[in-house]
Formats: C-alpha cells, sequence, structure tokens
C-alpha cells in the first residue's frame, strides 16, 4: 500500500506467544514489518507464553526488532497464571522489568495520537476491564488527527473474550472521537465497525481491527498473521499480512471509508 505525507502506516501486532511460538514466523515478522514503512507500531498484548521472564526476554527481543516508534499493551497472558499470590499482589512484575512501567502508554505523532489502555483484569481468568480511572484518560488529539486506541480485549466482544464495562468504554471511545481501535485476544482477524451512540444523540462509527496471532503456533485455523493499516482523509485501509511458513504474503484487503459503510476487495 502507497502512503503519503498525509497517511497514517500502523503495524498492528498482536499475540506473540513467546514460548509456543513458530521460529518461522518469529524470525520472518521483523523484516516484513519493517518493510511497511509504518508511521507507528503497535503490538496488542500476549507477548509471552506463560509470563515467564525468559519468555520476556524473548518477547524484548521480538519488540526491539521491530520499527520504532512502538507503544506496546499487556494481555491477560502477561501476568502469571498458576501463581495466585504473585497474579494478584505483583501481577505486571516482570512486565515491568522486561518491557514498560507504564501500562497505558500514549504516542503523541505529528499525524496521530495513539492512546494504549491496559484491559487486563487479574483477577478475571479471560475477560478484561477498563477502569473509570481509565476511561477518564481517554482525549482527543488536536483538530484533524486521528485518535487510535489501542487494547487487548475487542470491544465488539461480549463475555468471556470482551471487556467488562465494555458500555461505559464505547461511551467514552465516542466523546473522545476515536476513529480506530486496535485489539487482539481472539487469534482471528477481523475488521468491523461498532456503532456507538454519541454524547450528541448522533451515532458515532469505531472501526475495530482485530490482528490475529502474528507468532504463535495457537492459530484457530487461521494461521499467523498481522493488520497493516492507513488512514487517510478518505478511508481506512486494513490489509492482512499472512505467514506460510516460507514467509509473509498479502492478504485480503478492506476498505472502509471514515464516514459510510465498508467494501471489500482482494
Amino acid at each position: 500500500m502507497a502512503a503519503d505525507a498525509h497517511t497514517v502506516t500502523i503495524a498492528h501486532v498482536s499475540d506473540l506467544h513467546l514460548g509456543a511460538h513458530s521460529p518461522a514466523a518469529v524470525r520472518d515478522l521483523p523484516a516484513d514489518v519493517a518493510a511497511a514503512r509504518p508511521t507507528v507500531t503497535v503490538v496488542t498484548g500476549d507477548l509471552t507464553m506463560r509470563a515467564r521472564a525468559g519468555q520476556f526476554r524473548q518477547a524484548r527481543a521480538v519488540i526491539d526488532a521491530l520499527p520504532e516508534p512502538r507503544l506496546v499493551v499487556g494481555g491477560n497472558h502477561d501476568i502469571p497464571l498458576w501463581n495466585v499470590v504473585k497474579r494478584l499482589t505483583r501481577p505486571y512484575a516482570e512486565y515491568r522489568t522486561w518491557l514498560d512501567g507504564d501500562l497505558d502508554p500514549v504516542l503523541d505523532l505529528d499525524v496521530a495520537r495513539v492512546q494504549g489502555l491496559n484491559s487486563v483484569a487479574p483477577w478475571r481468568w479471560k475477560s478484561g476491564r477498563v477502569t473509570r480511572r481509565q476511561i477518564g484518560w481517554l482525549t482527543d488529539g488536536s483538530p484533524g488527527v486521528p485518535l487510535v486506541v489501542a487494547l487487548h480485549h475487542p470491544v465488539s466482544e461480549r463475555a468471556p473474550a470482551g471487556v467488562v464495562g465494555r458500555g461505559r468504554l464505547l461511551a467514552a471511545l465516542a466523546r473522545a472521537g476515536a476513529e480506530v481501535v486496535l485489539a487482539g485476544h481472539t487469534h482471528l482477524p477481523a475488521v468491523r465497525r461498532v456503532a456507538v451512540p454519541g454524547p450528541d444523540g448522533r451515532r458515532h462509527d469505531l472501526i475495530e481491527v482485530v490482528a490475529g496471532t502474528a507468532t504463535s503456533t495457537r492459530t484457530r485455523g487461521t494461521g499467523q498473521s498481522w493488520m497493516l493499516i492507513q488512514i487517510d482523509p478518505e478511508q481506512v485501509t486494513v490489509e492482512q499480512r499472512w505467514h506460510d511458513g516460507a514467509g509473509w504474503h498479502a492478504g485480503p484487503r478492506t476498505r472502509l471509508p471514515r464516514s459510510a459503510r465498508p467494501s471489500r476487495s482482494h
């Protein structure tokens, strides 16, 4: 996909699951992402399989090989599973050690504002949550600059894969004027519109992009994939990038006008 000065190019990578990964996909991923020359690389959680130090070390190496600037949020696999005490008292200790102390990172770029939200709930097995305090941090960028929000759990999903407090979160995204929401978690790549009543009573359309698993062997029949997203003044274009065991290749492409319903091309 060709880009120009008015286009935001996002490499959206998710669900690495280092520790249960395809070595070939891990090997080939950084070069394929770099070839897209993204404005920003966004990684939406489940970096590890079981939140062990060695797996975080691998994740750190993979993320460091991806193009900058980068924004990373954690997933439910990035906190201890069997160590219940640590899960409840220090769930993010390894994540903070190996990755970032900021669980809700923000990147202000000239062409976009990208805001990460930690949707992990240590006391929940699979579903996520976003707190009222986090929702209060959602702010729009400069006029004409798209707001992109990244979290692990898709906002379109309901329990058990979705976000507790989903209604509050959707309303806050509408108030903030968010245009694109990036997520992972399901390992099933998808691009969809999510209609939300706006604060003025008018419908606000979010574009949700759910990335598949980039490097995990737990592909649920879809293979490894990541999403290449371009936001231009007229539309959002999403291309799925697929790994076939030998390398990465272009997959289906979806075009969604920023103010109309989507059309697909392949």
